[in-house]
Order: structure tokens, then sequence, then C-alpha cells
């Protein structure tokens, strides 16, 4: 029997994102919640349905379908929002016509899910509320997982979330469209390239799935990255270089688990499984990044990248370049996360003690604390500078704060060798 539950979370992730963005065109920002109202009870309504009828040809057509119809019910018998039937019915009714028409650029933005993307990042916002409400709700992320990429408290969620719809409520009436003038994209670019950048990360290192990797959430992020590299007024630097990066990443992710789902470590990888069209696409949109004399967080991300695609064997992996490009990004982005990567990139170009002082230097946050790679890393050079007691004792931490079954068993496999 197909997996009915399964599949409708995986739509989920892939669709409520795009119908939440659908019906807020035609409801409005103040109507957020409405929006996603209509959406949960689609998705009740497939749990319903399918197990019964079975799965539609189109799951994702079916849902979009029953999405319009659904709000073309609200709209008809609640009178606050009579004054929209007219404009609302036609319009869902011209869309029924191309249900699985792929959006494009052309004078505007008319990617609904960019479009919304563009007007969460509303001036009167701060750009934490924005990423916030942008990884909710076109994204599917839950609050644990916005937490968790955040490093905030999921009550910090919650409140940021509560703070935005209230926003919108109060200076949107319920006619208005989440449009946006074209000259306040570069305004807002930075913003919509943090929520992607964050997207493709939840999928590349996974903190609540039970699958440590998400392939889904790294293409979703690197489809929408595509788009903005497609529009004049967001084909920056900045954005090309987000894309290489995403390609680079992306590239790479089917050698990063083993045959029963476990994690592999980058000196343990096949890189025969490496996809080196991928990678030639990276080095094509990195090469566009440099035309101008500009230099972001995902320029040097992509260059650390690069450099990781480009090397024949872990050995061969130039360190020394490598820390000195997150000595340069952390200059720019000065994350405990990037002085994570900066202090193992040190202790692989200098040596398990440097690595171990570098690690130590950090004043980690209290959430990177419950990071089990921080302890993880500390455990690696302790085993490395042939401290193996100490060793032992963070692989066991790190065991202890692991997010999923597959960093469990990894980390069991790290504890094990130190014995």
């Amino acid at each position: 029997m197909e997996d009915i539950p399964g599949c409708v979370e995986h739509l989920f992730r892939h669709e409520a994102g795009k119908m939440v963005s659908y019906l807020t065109r035609f409801f409005g920002l103040g109507r957020l919640n409405l929006a996603e109202d209509v959406v949960q009870d689609v998705l009740c309504q497939a749990l319903q349905t399918w197990p019964t009828h079975g799965l539609p040809d189109n799951p994702s057509a079916w849902l979009m379908r029953a999405a319009r119809n659904r709000a073309i019910d609200l709209v008809r018998r609640d009178d606050r929002l009579r004054h929209l039937t007219p404009e609302l019915t036609h319009l869902l009714r011209l869309r029924e016509e191309s249900p699985e028409r792929e959006p494009a650029f052309k004078n505007e933005i008319q990617d609904d899910q960019l479009r919304m993307m563009f007007a969460c990042c509303h001036p009167g916002l701060s750009s934490e509320i924005q990423i916030t409400l942008i990884l909710k709700t076109l994204c599917g992320f839950s609050v644990a997982e916005i937490a968790s990429a955040l490093l905030a408290g999921e009550d910090s969620v919650e409140k940021r979330l509560g703070r935005a719809r209230r926003f919108f409520r109060e200076t949107s009436s319920a006619a208005d469209a989440p449009e946006i003038d074209l000259s306040s994209v570069s305004e807002r670019l930075d913003t919509v390239h943090q929520a992607i950048y964050l997207l493709f990360n939840e999928g590349y290192h996974s903190s609540r799935s039970e699958a440590p990797v998400r392939d889904d959430l790294c293409y979703e992020a690197l489809r929408l990255a595509l788009l903005l590299s497609e529009h004049p007024r967001s084909a920056q630097p900045a954005t090309f270089a987000l894309v290489a990066l995403f390609c680079f990443n992306a590239a790479r992710l089917p050698g990063r688990l083993d045959a029963e789902g476990s994690l592999l470590q980058l000196e343990d990888q096949d890189r025969s499984k490496w996809d080196r069209a991928l990678i030639g696409k990276g080095f094509d949109f990195l090469e566009e990044s440099a035309a101008k004399n500009e230099v972001s967080e995902f320029h040097l991300e992509a260059a650390i990248a690069s450099m990781h695609s480009s090397a024949e064997t872990y050995e061969k992996t130039d360190w020394s370049r490598i820390q000195q490009l997150y000595n340069l990004l952390y200059s720019i982005k000065p994350t405990p996360i990037v002085a994570l990567n900066r202090a193992i990139a040190v202790g692989e170009a200098r040596g398990p003690r440097e690595g171990l002082a570098a690690l130590q230097a950090i004043h980690p946050p209290p959430k990177l604390r419950d990071y089990p790679f921080y302890p993880a890393a500390q455990a690696e050079f302790l085993f490395r500078a042939g401290r193996r007691e100490e060793a032992r004792s963070s692989f066991k931490l790190a065991l202890n704060l692991a997010r999923n079954e597959a960093e469990a068993r990894f980390l069991q496999r790290k504890l094990q060798a130190c014995a």
C-alpha cells in the first residue's frame, strides 16, 4: 500500500509554500492566516481522501485545484470577502486552464513564491522577522527547524511570526496583493538570499528530519536561486555566487551517505559519485560572479566549496588556502558556525593542537553548545593528538546531542573508533 501520510508530508514541503503564495496573491498579506488555513484544510482533505481513492495522477495539481476551490467557497460564504468574489473567481478560473504552467520572469516577478519572498521582506520588519516569516510560510519549515537554523529559541521564533502577521494585518487591506515595485528588489535581495541559503542548509544537513540529507530542499533552493539569476534586477554578483555555492554542494550530495543512510565525512566520500557536470556549472556561475569588483559572503563560501569540489583526493585539498578564505569570511560574517568551520580548517592545515586552540578560542552561544558537531570537532582533534580518553568524552557528549538517527550512527562509529 502506498505511504499516503509520507506522500502528503513530502508534498507539504514542496507545495505548501507555493499554495500560500498563490492564494495570498489574491487575498492580500493582511489575510495571510486565511491562506495558511486553506492550505492546511486541503492537506487534511488529501489525508482523508487519498487512502480511499488512491493517489491522483498529479498530486501537486490536485492540491492546487483543491486550494483554489476552497478559496472560492470561502469568498462566497464570507460576507467580509464578498467584494473579492468577481476578481478572485475570474483569476483563479483562468489559472485552472493551465494549473501546471511553469512560472517565469518577464517584466515583473511572475513566480508566486519569489514574489512573496520579496513581499515578506517589508522594510517595516526586522531582517530576523523577514527571514523567519519566509522560512515558515514559504519554505514549509517547522518552528523547531527555524529555531535550529537561526540558533534561536522556539519561543522567540513564535513571537517573530506573531509580530509579522500582526504587522501585515494592521498595514494591509484585505484586497492588497503582495506586489512590489521592481525598483525595491535590490533593497530586499540580501534578505531573500539569506532565506534561500538557510533553506539549502537545512536540506544539506537536516536538523530535525529522520533523513540527515534532504535533496528536495537543496534542489528547491537551487531552483529559486536560478530564478533570481535570470531576472535583470536580481542578477547580481552575489546571486551568481549563491548559485555557484549551491551547485558545488548539490553536486556532492550523492556521496554524503553510505549504503545504510549514515553520514560520511568528506575524507570518506566516493568522489566518483559527485556530479561533475553540476560542478562545472558551479565554476561557470562563480566566474560570472566575479564580473564586478564585489566580494560577498557567498563569493567566499563558493570559493571554499570549489576547492573541495576540485580536489582529486582529500589529501590533496589545499587546507591552507581554505583557512585563508575562512579568515576573510569571518571578517565579514563573524558567526559561531563560521568560527567553527574556520577552526576545523586550522586543524586540517596546521595540525590538531592548533585546531583545538582555535576551537577553544570560540565563545559559543548556548545553541552552538547544543550543536553536536562542535564537541565532535573537539573530539576529532583530541583523537588525532593522541588524547583518546578526552576524545571519548567529547564524542559521548556529541552523541547525546545528535538530532537524528543518522547523526547518532555516525557519532557512534567515531566513538567506537576511539576504543
